[in-house]
């Protein structure tokens, strides 16, 4: 279990978010803070709308109502570049890495600070470029070795196995330096033991670093052992939150899961994906 810290202040603040597509409400008043330094699971049935409320926050979809701040600041309809700017990146469940490029160069793209890129200072602080592409490459490989990718490192992305390629979207993240990172489903496809790599790499930088994490995931074992606060989804809003004890005896997710709330399919968007989180990406 990780260690809690229950008093951080709330880093992002979601408020009666909604997002309909069709006449079909798949995001439906959402309302629900994120606190600094934790890690924080958000969970529900399939068709919940986590993926969906995911591709909000993260500006790959404009609410029709609602309002979201991260770190004080409003987010609402920004676009993604914009919010990973200030600080919170996130994985996908079908990856995005770029397969026709090797993995090292997946990395490298992602690093922020890059001084080689204005030429003026290419041109006048050559020391300077040097000192800051050997750091963005230590921290690469660092990065490769903690999820045993490194013998990987000069392969196509495309050669990578599906677990391989999520391990590497979430090293590429990290490469962003960020303040909050956004997971969907990052269990899913992974072998148990890179899985436990990956879970305490996520413990390490919430406790060294104080990043915080808000990940969608099914394996209920993950969240109930590595998760600081549990928020519950079904039919497009929030049904619960609270500790994972506090969660698992609550009536009202007991019914969401077992009862049938929350588990019809809606679409999430054009042009016509099968369900609210994504079709073949799960709620």
């Amino acid at each position: 279990m990780t260690e809690a810290r229950a008093n951080g202040k709330p880093i992002l603040n979601v408020q009666d978010v909604h997002l309909a597509f069709g006449g079909i409400k798949a995001v439906n008043g959402a309302t629900f803070d994120v606190r600094e330094g934790s890690i924080t699971a958000l969970i529900g049935p399939n068709g919940a709308g986590k993926t969906t409320l995911f591709n909000i926050i993260t500006g790959f979809y404009k609410p029709q109502a609602g309002e979201i701040t991260y770190n004080g600041e409003s987010i609402f309809g920004k676009p993604p570049h914009a919010i990973t700017k200030r600080g919170m990146v996130r994985t996908f469940q079908i990856t995005k890495a770029l397969g026709a490029m090797p993995v090292i160069d997946n990395m490298l793209l992602a690093a922020p600070r890059q001084p080689g890129e204005n030429l003026a200072t290419l041109l006048t602080r050559r020391r300077a470029v040097r000192q800051r592409e050997k750091e963005i490459y230590e921290h690469a490989y660092e990065l490769l070795r903690t999820f045993n990718l490194e013998s990987k490192a000069n392969d196509y992305a495309a050669t990578l196995s599906g677990g391989q390629r999520k391990l590497l979207e979430l090293a590429r993240a990290l490469m962003t330096e960020p303040r909050m990172v956004l997971l969907d489903e990052p269990m899913a496809g992974i072998n148990p033991s890179l899985g436990r790599r990956l879970l305490e790499h996520m413990e390490r930088l919430r406790s060294e670093e104080g990043v915080t994490f808000l990940f969608v995931e099914h394996d209920m074992e993950v969240v109930m052992n590595h998760s600081d606060e549990v928020i519950v989804m079904a039919l497009g809003r929030v049904i619960s939150r609270g500790t994972p004890q506090e969660v698992r005896s609550d009536q009202r997710v007991v019914d969401a899961y077992l009862g049938g709330s929350g588990e019809t399919e809606v679409p999430e968007g054009p042009p016509t994906p099968p369900s609210a989180d994504g079709g073949v990406q799960g709620g």
